[in-house]
C-alpha cells in the first residue's frame, strides 16, 4: 500500500552550511503553494542565514514567480534587461549564450566582482531568487558573503568611523565589464543609475548593521580624497571578500538559491571562460526599501528612479 503524505505533514528542515552564512532547505516542494507557516519559517531562516539553498526543485518560470511573490513584490527582471521572456517580464536570464551579445565579450555572468544586486538603485532589491536550468558538469559555482559578519568583525574604532560615511554606487562601477561601443554601454549611458548609500546600512527587519559596499558597483567614498577613498575601499573590499564569511554553492539543474540582498554580496564564476560549456540560470528579484544608515539618514538618488514590482 502506498502512503500519501499531505504537504502540511512534511516538516521543513533547515541545515546550516558554513560558519557565518548559508543553509540548506529540505522538506518543501516548490511546485506546490507554500503554507503561511512555511513562508514564516523560510523568512526566519533567510534573516538568520542570509542565503538559502534548495535542491531538486524542477519548476518553471511561472512557479518561480509564484514562489517569489510569497515573500514580496516581484520587480521586472532588471533595469537594463531587454531579453526577458515576453510572457514572463520578471525573469532575468543569466545565460552564457546571451552575454557576448550584450557586452561584446565572452562572459558567464554580469560581473566577476563581488557585488550586491543592482546596488546603484535608490531601492536595491530586498532579495533575489536564482534557479539553475543548465549547469556545467565542472565549475560555475557561485559564492556569497555575509556583510553583517564583515561589519561586526571590524575593530570597534573602525566601525564607528565607517558608520558616518556614505559611498557612491554607480552602475558599471569603476571598471565597466562591457565594451564601450556595445549596445549595453549605450543603454547605461542613456539612463544611468547612481545613488549615494550609507557605508553601513541597518537591516529594516533584524536591525543588524552591515557593510554596504561592493567592488562591483561602489566607486568612491563621499568627502574623501581619491587616494583616501581608494585606500579605505580596498580595506573594506578585502573584508567583504574574507573567505571566513563566505559560502560556495555547486549548481545542478533544479537548484535554487534565495538570498537577502540587503546583507550579502555574491561572486559569479570566473573559471569557465576557457571551457566550451553552457550555463543558464533564471533570476527573480523582490522590490527593496531605501537603505538607512546608523544615523537614520536614508540613501540619496543622484540618477535613476525607484524600481517597483507587483
Amino acid at each position: 500500500m502506498t502512503t500519501v503524505h499531505e504537504p502540511s505533514t512534511i516538516t521543513l528542515r533547515v541545515t546550516p552550511v558554513a560558519g557565518y552564512i548559508g543553509a540548506d532547505i529540505s522538506g518543501v516542494d516548490l511546485r506546490e503553494t507554500l503554507t503561511d507557516e512555511q513562508v514564516e519559517q523560510i523568512t526566519a531562516a533567510l534573516h538568520r542565514y542570509k542565503v538559502l539553498f534548495f535542491r531538486d526543485q524542477h519548476i518553471g518560470h511561472a512557479e518561480q514567480i509564484a514562489f517569489s511573490r510569497r515573500f514580496g513584490a516581484v520587480t521586472p527582471s532588471h533595469p537594463y534587461d531587454t531579453d526577458a521572456p515576453t510572457e514572463f517580464p520578471e525573469i532575468l536570464a543569466v545565460d552564457s549564450r546571451l552575454y557576448e551579445k550584450r557586452f561584446g565579450v565572452k562572459k558567464f555572468s554580469y560581473t566577476n566582482f563581488w557585488h550586491t544586486d543592482v546596488s546603484p538603485l535608490i531601492n536595491p532589491p530586498a532579495a533575489s531568487i536564482l534557479r539553475a536550468e543548465i549547469a556545467p558538469e565542472q565549475g560555475g559555482d557561485t559564492g556569497w558573503t555575509n556583510l553583517v559578519a564583515a561589519y561586526e568583525n571590524l575593530p570597534e574604532s573602525l566601525q564607528r568611523f565607517v558608520e558616518g560615511l556614505r559611498a557612491e554606487h554607480r552602475f558599471g562601477g569603476r571598471r565597466p565589464v562591457w565594451n564601450e561601443d556595445s549596445d549595453y554601454a549605450k543603454k547605461v549611458a542613456a539612463a544611468p543609475l547612481v545613488t549615494e548609500h550609507p557605508v553601513v546600512r541597518v537591516h529594516p527587519v533584524t536591525g543588524e548593521r552591515a557593510l554596504f559596499v561592493n567592488p562591483g558597483f561602489t566607486t568612491r567614498i563621499i568627502g574623501l580624497s581619491p587616494n583616501q577613498s581608494d585606500a579605505l575601499l580596498k580595506l573594506l573590499f578585502d573584508e567583504v571578500a574574507n573567505p571566513a564569511y563566505t559560502v560556495r554553492f555547486r549548481w545542478a539543474r533544479g537548484s535554487i538559491a534565495f538570498w537577502d540582498n540587503r546583507v550579502t554580496a555574491h561572486l559569479a564564476p570566473s573559471d569557465l571562460d576557457h571551457l566550451d560549456v553552457t550555463r543558464v540560470l533564471y533570476r527573480t528579484t523582490l522590490e527593496g526599501d531605501i537603505p538607512v544608515g546608523v544615523d537614520g539618514a536614508p540613501s540619496t538618488s543622484i540618477a535613476g528612479a525607484h524600481f517597483t514590482g507587483n
